[in-house]
C-alpha cells in the first residue's frame, strides 16, 4: 500500500482524482492537501510570482513529513511551482498534473493537439509542458468553472462540451482540468476526437512508478 498526497488549488479537483484511485489502483492511502487561495491569487495577480512557489514548496515540505511515497499535484497552471518542489524531493516521485497524460498523447502519434480548460491560467502554463514538434490548440470554455463554483455541473458540462466543437479539427484533445475528466465521453462523441484526461493518466503512472 502506497502513501500519496494529492495537492490542490481548487476545490473540485479531489472527486476526479479519488475515483481514478478507486478504479485504478485502490487501496492506496490519499491524503488530500489543498489551498484553493492559490487559484484565486493567480487569477488575481495574472503570473506565478515567488511567493507562490514558496507557498508549494512549504506544502511539498509537509506532504514529506507525513511519510509520503509520493506528491500528485492536481493544479495544472502551476508548473514551474511544482518544478520547485520536485527539486526539493529529487529521491521522491512528484508528479505535475498533466505529465503523464501528455506522455500518452506523445505515444498515441498525435500532432495538433486542442486543450480544453476552465480556468485561464492553464492556457498558458501548459502548452510549454508539451514537447517541440506538437501543436497546442488552446480553447477556453467560457463561463464553465463559474458554473461549477455555483453548483451547476449540468452547465459546467455543457459549456465545456460547446467549446469542445471548435477542437474538431485536432487530432486528439486534452481536458486541461482534473474537474473535466467526467465530460470525456461527451466531448469525444461531439468531436469525434479520442479525448485524454488527468487522472486516470496521473494513477496509471503512479502505479508503475511505486511498483504498483
Amino acid at each position: 500500500m502506497a502513501r500519496i498526497t494529492l495537492i490542490h488549488a481548487l476545490r473540485h479537483s479531489p472527486p476526479p482524482i479519488e475515483a481514478a484511485f478507486a478504479a485504478l489502483w485502490p487501496g492506496q492511502t490519499l491524503m488530500n492537501l489543498m489551498d484553493d487561495s492559490l487559484s484565486a491569487d493567480l487569477a488575481r495577480e495574472g503570473k506565478l510570482t515567488p511567493g507562490m512557489t514558496e507557498r508549494f514548496r512549504t506544502l511539498g515540505r509537509y506532504a514529506a513529513g507525513t511519510g509520503s511515497q509520493a506528491i500528485l499535484f492536481t493544479c495544472s497552471a502551476f508548473g514551474p511551482c511544482i518544478e520547485a518542489v520536485a527539486a526539493d524531493h529529487a529521491g521522491m516521485p512528484v508528479l505535475k498534473p498533466n505529465e503523464a497524460m501528455i506522455e500518452e498523447i506523445i505515444a498515441s502519434g498525435a500532432k495538433r493537439v486542442g486543450l480544453l480548460a476552465t480556468f485561464p491560467g492553464t492556457l498558458t502554463s501548459m502548452p510549454p509542458e508539451f514537447p517541440a514538434g506538437i501543436e497546442v490548440v488552446p480553447c477556453l470554455a467560457e463561463g464553465a468553472l463559474a458554473a461549477l463554483d455555483a453548483g451547476d455541473v449540468a452547465e459546467h458540462d455543457r459549456l465545456a462540451v460547446e467549446a469542445s466543437r471548435r477542437l474538431a479539427d485536432c487530432d486528439a484533445i486534452a481536458l486541461g482540468q482534473f474537474s473535466l475528466a467526467h465530460v470525456a465521453p461527451m466531448v469525444e462523441q461531439a468531436t469525434g476526437r479520442p479525448v485524454f484526461s488527468t487522472p486516470g493518466s496521473a494513477v496509471r503512472k503512479l502505479r508503475r512508478m511505486l511498483g504498483g
